[in-house]
């Protein structure tokens, strides 16, 4: 019995081996050469329109949610601020001083070190789950660069790499569009994945209350990311 127990586990082992290895083979592609800066830039701003970026600019609140909803938002880009909540935590980030930011509910429950790492988590999920959302209006931030690289069909994608600000600086994004400027996925070369080319779809792009459009989903292999209700307004 011990012997054929033994025979199991190091077949399962082998499997999850063979498993991983077909996907580092499959999924571990360089970061492409993006080229033609200008021609980029123009790419992005066709991009932007499709979007619509200007509502964007203009929109005050947008709410949304992460993992299944475990993570929940409410950000008031006016007053630059957005309310993290998860587990049983609110913490409402001053986005330009998180110093400032309030521990909601119990904030004289909660030491100094405890209020320091809560604003800290808080921070860090909403640069991760926001870009989720938000990732196509960033194309033109502080510190990134942009190329243009030629796919098999002709057609031409965005890369995008963000070589300052937020949790993972140097992180690089090949953005697919369709003919009319709108998202349709975008390949990942980031510090938080141990596969490099990973592929995400952008779905269910639809017009909020404010007239800027967001998405609604993202496919990762198996996965969806679902963001919830979003809305903006």
């Amino acid at each position: 019995m011990k012997r054929w127990l033994k025979r199991i586990i190091g077949f399962l082992l082998l499997l999850i081996l063979v498993v991983v290895g077909t996907k580092y083979i499959f999924f571990n592609d360089p970061v492409p050469r993006g080229e033609y800066p200008e021609k980029a830039d123009r790419l992005a701003q066709k991009m932007l329109d499709a979007i619509n970026y200007e509502a964007y600019k203009n929109t005050r609140y947008i709410t949304w949610s992460y993992q299944g909803g475990r993570h929940q938002y409410r950000w008031d880009k006016a007053m630059g601020k957005v309310r993290v909540t998860w587990d049983e935590n609110s913490v409402l980030v001053n986005l330009n001083d998180p110093s400032r930011s309030l521990i909601e509910g119990s904030e004289k429950d909660v030491s100094e070190t405890e209020r320091k790492e809560l604003i800290q988590k808080a921070v860090s999920y909403f640069n991760n789950d926001s870009f989720w959302l938000v990732a196509p209006f960033k194309v033109f931030d502080k510190g990134t660069q942009r190329g243009l690289v030629p796919e098999e069909d002709g057609s031409m994608s965005l890369l995008v790499t963000y070589t300052q600000g937020g949790d993972t600086p140097g992180d690089t994004y090949l953005w697919r569009l369709n003919e009319n400027g709108l998202p349709v996925s975008y390949k990942m070369w980031v510090q938080i994945l141990p596969l490099n080319g990973l592929e995400a779809s952008w779905e269910g792009w639809h017009k909020t209350e404010s007239g800027v459009l967001l998405p609604q989903a993202h496919k990762l292999g198996p996965l969806t990311l679902d963001l919830g209700k979003v809305r903006a307004w």
